[in-house]
Order: structure tokens, then sequence, then C-alpha cells
């Protein structure tokens, strides 16, 4: 079928008790001239070996830069290897897996891959950074996808896109104290605007002589964002972060309660750092706009026992208990709590509504929104051509259901977030025979969706090609083992289940290494008030000051 293939075969003796190495060659360049190069470079019998452990060397030091052990060892497996290996080899690296073969760099899935990467390998998050900026149009909308090297890709109305951007900056920044990326001069990108009635193109940009800053980058995103329905909440477009509404507000008139939430967020992290840039004007804009998104949420999104997730063009609204399909939305609640915008005890609320009506132990899964998609009456995109139960139509789409268990533990539920993590992770869905018969998929890596449609229940769907990987790292690190790291400041908050008498974290930064352990308080003889203990000197705070010596330091948290 037009593929050129080759096969090699070579005939080997071995007698017993012998052992012999045979090295196979595989490869390619873009002429026969480097492809001999190559072949010469690794004739060389030590050239294979060098380069093997060179590559498990690279894997390693990636790996060891966080090392946890918990009470939970299949969490143990996931966050000391596989999490990480699939985020950076597969998200970042190939861009392609057997259930997805693309190529291509998506805006906002790239950048939320990376997050994950900052801890061991913040470069690879600051080039990506740069790389997205770079495929901003100078409007301050972005493509959704595009292929390199061409750059050629597609321009939408998706209202989510662009925010991750400024989003995913804001997090880097945090966590590095690397101002100096917002002070990057980045190019913009030209293509036609998008027709009336249109809601993607797909076009071979023209990279603009004109520059800005990432920071002005950031500020365009927002700017674009801060427009608002009748409702007073954002703009919907073809669709937010599930692609699927593609239906909910194509004539410009849909607006969206979950980039409400994810607005919010953006916002809150981005003004200091307009702040510091005195950008008075914007500064002034934005603080009114996290006002009024707050106010308009409230008054609007509140539907009496959880968030409504969006309105239709006409008004009608989604993610409501008055409706027969998609009643209640898992991320118009977890984000209410992520966002720190959702009033408390409505966002308590909510997510007990989330774990009454989403979260189904018995059989391994949480669902994106309940009930799915089928025969109702409103048509809110190509989403309602899933079939019932099956990825973003009202099965688990794994990515939602993390946030929804970094929700409950930013509401200080240890023992509900342990829960989810163990539910969520692939290794307990293979645990057995039967678990690994009905999931059928690979046990080591996140699945991005896992069927909720009888006689599928419990069924994986889309493996390796999924942000869920890079979330349940974090998920597992912040959320759950409460590592917020801050420059040269850690700062340890953990939300553990209350089973756990005591977990470890081996942390390297520059030439030092942390020893953490965390123990129940009741384990050591220490005042009540104290929370840390550093290199044998007590704390009744929460915030580890990182020294770069070379030493060995030892911290305890008391639970």
């Amino acid at each position: 079928g037009f593929d050129p293939c080759a096969s090699f075969r070579r005939k080997f003796s071995l007698k017993a008790g012998q052992e012999g190495e045979i090295i196979v060659l595989l490869g390619q360049a873009s002429n026969e001239a480097d492809a001999r190069a190559i072949v010469a470079k690794y004739r060389d019998k030590q050239a294979p070996a060098i380069a093997l452990q060179a590559a498990k060397n690279y894997w390693e030091d990636l790996f060891s830069t966080i090392k946890v052990r918990t009470p939970d060892v299949a969490m143990n497996m996931m966050m000391n290897g596989w999490l990480l290996y699939q985020t950076l080899s597969c998200r970042i690296w190939a861009r392609s897996a057997f259930y997805q073969s693309g190529g291509a760099f998506g805006f906002r899935d790239q950048l939320q891959d990376v997050m994950a990467m900052i801890y061991s390998k913040p470069e690879i998050a600051r080039q990506q950074i740069l790389t997205a900026a770079s495929r901003q149009f100078v409007e301050g909308d972005v493509q959704h996808w595009w292929h390199p090297p061409t750059g050629r890709g597609v321009r939408t109305r998706f209202s989510d896109d662009l925010l991750w951007l400024p989003f995913v900056t804001n997090f880097y920044v945090k966590l590095t104290k690397d101002t100096s990326i917002l002070d990057e001069y980045v190019s913009f990108i030209e293509a036609p605007l998008l027709e009336e009635g249109k809601d993607d193109a797909y076009t071979q940009p023209r990279t603009l002589e004109e520059t800005a800053t990432v920071r002005e980058h950031c500020a365009r995103a927002i700017d674009r964002s801060l427009k608002v329905g009748r409702h007073g909440l954002p703009l919907m477009g073809s669709g937010d972060w599930n692609d699927g509404m593609s239906h909910v507000g194509p004539k410009g008139e849909g607006e969206s309660v979950w980039v409400a939430w994810f607005l919010y967020a953006t916002i809150k992290d981005f003004l200091p750092l307009m702040k510091a840039n005195g950008e008075t004007t914007r500064v002034a804009v934005y603080e009114k706009h996290l006002v009024d998104l707050k106010e308009a949420v409230e008054k609007d999104g509140w539907d009496g026992d959880w968030y409504r997730r969006a309105y239709f063009d006409d008004g009608t609204p989604l993610g409501s208990s008055s409706n027969d399909e998609c009643r209640i939305d898992s991320i118009a609640q977890s984000w209410s709590v992520l966002s720190g915008a959702g009033e408390p005890d409505r966002s308590v609320r909510a997510m007990r509504a989330v774990d009454e009506f989403l979260i189904h132990p018995s059989d391994g899964l949480v669902q994106l929104f309940t009930p799915p998609f089928d025969k109702g009456t409103t048509n809110p995109g190509y989403i309602k051509g899933y079939v019932p139960g099956v990825r973003e139509n009202g099965g688990q789409y794994t990515h939602a259901a993390i946030w929804t268990l970094m929700a409950f533990a930013e509401l200080g539920d240890g023992d509900k977030a342990g829960e989810l993590y163990s539910l969520l992770n692939p290794i307990n869905h293979a645990s057995t025979r039967a678990g690994a018969q009905k999931y059928k998929v690979e046990p080591y890596v996140a699945a991005a969706d896992i069927y909720g449609l009888n006689p599928h229940v419990g069924r994986g769907g889309w493996t390796w090609y999924t942000g869920s990987a890079s979330w349940m790292y974090r998920a597992g690190l912040e959320s759950i083992l409460g590592f917020d790291l801050r420059g040269d400041r850690l700062v340890l908050r953990p939300r553990v289940p209350s089973l756990w008498r005591s977990f470890e974290i081996v942390y390297k930064w520059k030439t030092s290494i942390y020893r953490i352990t965390a123990i129940r308080a009741t384990e050591l003889r220490s005042d009540a008030s104290t929370k840390l203990m550093i290199d044998g000197t007590e704390s009744n705070g929460t915030e580890v000051m990182l020294v770069d010596d070379g030493k060995e330091h030892e911290v305890y948290v008391f639970l």
C-alpha cells in the first residue's frame, strides 16, 4: 500500500550457557550520505551501549528530581516515572499515538502539559510558552492547532484556547520566579479574519515583523476575552474547554460559566505581573472585571444546588436542573473551587452534588456530566454525535475527573481526594483479571476517557495521547501531597487520606537535596503548634526557605 518496508534476517547460534549480544540499528536521515555517517558512527560496538546509557541517564535525571513514597504503591509507580514519561515522550515530543496519529501542536494542549514539567525541566515549559505566543494573531486570538514546520493550522472561535497562554505563564513565573520571560519579544501571525457565520478556517498564516513581549501577548489574550453576554458571563464562542459544545454559542451570544471561573483565575494571577510593569489602565479594567464576573456568575450561574454550565445563544441554560440532558456538569463545579471565586458555601454544596450524581466508585469512573446527550430537545453541538456515555458525552473524561479530585483536595477533603486518585489510577483498573478484561487498555498510562455505557462501563478508551497524564501528576504532587513551590520557597500543605500515617518526598533543588517526611503529629513528641521541623528547628509555619548550599536537609511535616 505504498508504504516502503524492509525485513532483515540474521542467523546465529548459541551454545548452552553461552551469552551473545546482537545490535540492530534502525534509523533515518534526510539523505544517503547522512544515513551512512550515522551507520558508521554506530558500527563501533561501544557506541550503541553509550547511547543507550545516555538515554537511561536522561530519564533517571528527569524522574529523580522529585521522588515520592506513600502508602499507595500504585500512586508511587505513576508519580515516580510513568506520568512524566507519558507527558514528555508522547504529548510534548511525539504529539502522536495509536489513537491519534497527528503530530500537531494544540495551543491549549501542550501548554497544559508543560506545567507538570516545570519541577524537573523548566526550560521545556519556557520554550513552549514562547512557541505558543508565536502562534497568536495580532488581534489576540490564536491557532487552535498547527503543524510544524509550516505553521499551517486552524483559526477558530474557541473561547478558552487563548487564555491558556497567560494561565500557564502565571504558573511558570510562580514556580520559577523567572520574570525575564515576560520581557521576551515574540512575533505575531496574520491571516484573514473569520467570516461571519464561519466557526473555523484552515490557513497558512504569515509571520509579521511586529513583535511584542510575552506580557503583552498575554494581555491581548485577556483583553479579547473580556466581552460578555446578556448575563454578564464570558462568550462561549464555538466551544470552550469542551470542543464538542460547538452549537452553544456560535452566534456570539451564548455564554460559558466555566470560562467565567477560568478567566477569573487567570486575571487574578496575572494582575501582579501587570502591576509590576506599571500597566495602570489595564489593571483598573481587570480589577473591575473580576468584581463583575463574580457578581454575574453568582447571580445567573447558580442553579439552586450547583452551578450551571452555560447559556445557549437564545438564553436557554445548560447544566441546569431544568434540562433533560446534561443537568449537572462537573467542571462548572470544580472550577468554582479551583478559581477561588465561588461563594464558599455554594462551592461545597456543588461538590456534594458532584459526589452524588457523577462519582461512581463501583464502576470505577467519574462522569463529566449526566445525563448524556441523546434524544433531548437541546442541540449543544457535535458532542451529541458521540454515543451516550462515551468520551465527552457523559462518560469519564479523565482530564475533568482530575479537576474534581483537585477541588475536593482544595476543600480540605483528603479522604475524597485519595479515593479519587485511586479510582482514576490506571494500575488499579487492571489489578485483577476481571478488571483487566473490562478495562482493555494499558494499565501504566493515563486514559483520556472511560466508557460509562452498558455493556462497556469501565472500558478504557483513548490512551497515551491525553493531557490527563500531566494533570494527574500535578494532582498527586500539589493537591494531595501539598507540594506548593514558589521560587526559593516551598509551602507544604498536605491533604492526604486520614488513614495515611506518613509519606516521604525527596526533592532535588539545584545542588541541594530536601528529604521531606510528613508524619502524624502523634507519632513523634512535638508541641501541638509545631507544623514543621527543618534540620532540627521547630516552626509553626508551613514554609521552607530553600537554600542552594549543596547539602542534604531534613524536613518533618506534622499532619
